[in-house]
């Protein structure tokens, strides 16, 4: 039987990957892998030392975990406490297990050895001259070398892709330029599926026609009740194959699709490629026609002094999901380039890059579209963090807006691609609202003049009292999140370990 404590797929840090061979390759640290698969594709995200005998309730998945075997008990060769140890990493997701030779060992037990072969985790040696932190440091210095790497080739593909669109054959030098970056084939469907243009290396048979056939998943479809995926990725014969709806899926593109094929899959290839895409919309004539010119209307009008409301049907649609986004991981802050891809792929041209790090996209809602992956749409955005509205009509967008900034910090929090606010009706509906909110007054009367006090506690309690998911959801370190709910038990004279008092403090801070 299944231990109902291990989740099915560890999360993993969003920390760029660096390849275990990159580490062991690292002359001044002379570590040796002496068990385990040699298998090139494995990667680590970050190092972390745990001397405890079940370290996983402390994994997030992806490490290279190092320990000196404190924690091993004289008998353990003689019992399965190896066995047990080696399971509970894997079922962590950690990548490897590095053991420090000295000064509790003097030898890798055979035991972890013979275990990490049976559950095919690498096992790496460490000498004794070889510290814990400049393993640790030499991790964050590749991971540095990686993300400078990766965003250095984001960088200079933009520049030369937009380079490419100026010139005066604009569709054609971006596909080369695509297909260079990628170091693949970069092709552009027709509405009927025809190759309008294509450039880079051809592969086989095959492999182009599973390009096209991907096309076509995300190619709108008139008889279709809902609006195609605005991307799809597939594999054939080991190569990588992507394609995305010029028009993000909504049918505004007019059924171009824009099909990369690589021989790998590269950090970055996904951002190159949807900016690729973006451009390519652009010199399509997607942004062209009566949907821009009706915007541009609905904008003279706002500007003019009309209702939100009266202009929403230039608009067309009735009710708007609002999406708020940062990148995922520490990227870069996105730029106008990135903020329009993500618009794309979610099938609106109504995107601000805003200044905050944050792109607010308003999405176009329509009930009758049918779930996608397990909830409506949008759906996640590979390298993007989203948060997502309740539908709304034009006089709830202010109200929407905030619902969204709400749920992009709860999946910050959590480090969850896609949160939705949730609208399910509450017990706050069985409260006259007039009561309720004298009650939310007096019993939070002690705070409310502290605005940093009442979001620390809102979120604090929202998160189950997580410090570390606060800290995060706040962007402040997890001694002040802390500090403040030290402060908010004291000035409210509350036990905020009762459930009943965060039950009634979590009531009235969601009264309006």
């Amino acid at each position: 039987m299944s231990d109902p404590s291990v989740p099915a797929s560890p999360a993993v840090p969003p920390t760029p990957p660096i390849p275990l061979s990159a580490l062991l390759a690292r002359e001044d640290l002379a570590l040796r892998r002496i068990a385990g698969p040699v298998d090139e594709d494995t990667v680590v995200h970050w190092a972390q030392t745990s001397e405890m005998a079940d370290p996983y309730p402390y994994l997030l998945g992806g490490e290279l975990l190092l320990t000196a075997g404190v924690h091993i008990p004289e008998a353990a060769g003689t019992g399965t406490y190896f066995d047990d140890y080696v399971a509970r990493i894997v079922a962590g997701g950690g990548a490897a297990l590095g053991f420090g030779v000295a000064p509790v060992h003097d030898t890798v037990p055979r035991a972890l050895v013979a275990a990490c072969d049976a559950y095919e985790l690498p096992l790496l040696e460490i000498p004794p001259r070889t510290t814990f932190a400049s393993v640790a440091r030499a991790v964050w210095q590749l991971m540095a070398q990686a993300r400078h790497a990766e965003l250095r080739r984001v960088t200079e593909a933009q520049a030369s892709l937009a380079a490419a669109a100026s010139r005066p054959d604009p569709v054609p030098a971006v596909l080369r330029q695509l297909g260079r970056r990628v170091g693949g084939l970069a092709v552009l469907y027709g509405p009927d599926g025809e190759r309008l243009a294509g450039a880079g290396r051809e592969f086989t048979e095959p492999v182009t026609a599973g390009l096209g056939r991907l096309a076509a998943v995300v190619r709108p479809d008139p008889r279709a009740t809902g609006p195609a995926p605005s991307s799809a990725t597939d594999t054939c014969e080991g190569v990588h194959l992507a394609a995305y709806a010029l028009g993000g899926g909504s049918g505004g593109g007019g059924g171009v699709v824009l099909g990369v094929a690589a021989p790998r899959r590269e950090p970055g290839d996904h951002t190159i490629a949807s900016v690729a895409a973006v451009l390519l919309s652009l010199l399509t004539g997607e942004h062209r026609g009566g949907a821009s010119a009706a915007r541009r209307t609905a904008l003279v009008r706002l500007l003019l002094g009309a209702a939100p409301e009266d202009v929403a049907p230039l608009l067309g649609a009735e009710r708007w999901l609002v999406v708020h986004a940062r990148p995922a991981g520490d990227g870069p802050p996105p730029d106008a380039v990135a903020a329009s891809a993500l618009g794309a792929a979610l099938g609106s041209s109504l995107v601000d890059a805003g200044g905050d790090g944050v792109v607010r996209v308003l999405v176009p809602y329509d009930s009758d579209v049918p779930d996608v992956a397990g909830g409506r749409p949008p759906a996640p955005q590979p390298g993007w963090t989203c948060g997502v509205s309740a539908p709304a009509g034009p006089h709830e967008w202010a109200a929407a807006d905030a619902q969204a900034a709400r749920a992009l910090a709860r999946a910050l929090a959590t480090r969850t691609p896609l949160v939705r606010h949730s609208a399910r009706p509450a017990l706050a509906e069985l409260v006259p609202a007039e009561d309720a909110a004298f009650h939310a007054r007096t019993l939070l009367a002690p705070v409310a003049g502290t605005p940093a006090l009442t979001d620390t506690l809102r979120t604090w309690l929202s998160l189950h009292g997580s410090w570390d998911r606060t800290a995060v959801a706040l962007s402040v370190h997890r001694n002040t999140v802390r500090q403040r709910i030290a402060r908010c038990a004291a000035l409210l004279d509350r036990d905020l370990d009762d459930p009943d008092v965060r039950m009634e403090l979590w009531f009235a801070l969601r009264q309006p």
